[in-house]
């Protein structure tokens, strides 16, 4: 299969995947190596195609265009590690999605990374996978605080995990 035909084989693979597929999966299906596959994606990326990358692998972009559904942003502030579990479960626990985290960085500006958490199992992988790789959480860089882009049923879920996450003194109030 030559390049062109790889890339759109990619594509195929991750529209029609019910899950986040990792660059070693694909590489493995176009008998390839996994720097092939990342760099085909920074190229679809290039082309157009909303190819996110998760901590469990590649998704296309899917915005919420359904009006059921209602996303908003939370200023948070924690250190430590138990926080970060605990902030997560919170929202998932109480029906929202974490989307994304976001810091502002005094050298760099804004930095963006796509979570895609959407239950215990999901939480429970991020954070093995930080615990894995010896990386540090985003916040870290901000003294704890962050941003978060929560997708869920409606504004009145929405509301119950801010004041969840405000009970639990993880709500930045400052």
């Amino acid at each position: 299969m030559n390049a062109a035909g790889r890339r759109e084989w990619i594509a195929k693979l991750l529209a029609e995947a019910g899950a986040p597929l990792s660059a070693s999966a694909i590489a493995k299906q176009c008998a390839v190596s996994r720097q092939v596959v990342v760099g085909d994606i920074a190229l679809l990326r290039a082309g157009g195609l909303g190819v996110l990358a998760t901590p469990r692998g590649y998704v296309l972009e899917t915005p919420a265009t359904s009006p059921e559904l209602y996303e908003g942003t939370v200023v948070c502030a924690h250190d430590g590690d138990g926080r970060m579990a605990e902030e997560l479960y919170t929202v998932v626990d109480l029906g929202g999605a974490v989307l994304d985290v976001t810091v502002e960085h005094s050298v760099y500006g804004q930095i963006c990374a796509q979570l895609h958490v959407f239950s215990r199992y999901d939480t429970d992988l991020f954070l093995e996978k930080i615990r894995e790789s010896g990386a540090r959480p985003l916040c870290d860089l901000t003294g704890g605080v962050h941003l978060h882009r929560i997708r869920c049923a409606d504004e009145a879920a929405f509301r119950r995990i801010v004041e969840a996450l405000q009970r639990r003194g993880i709500l930045f109030t400052r």
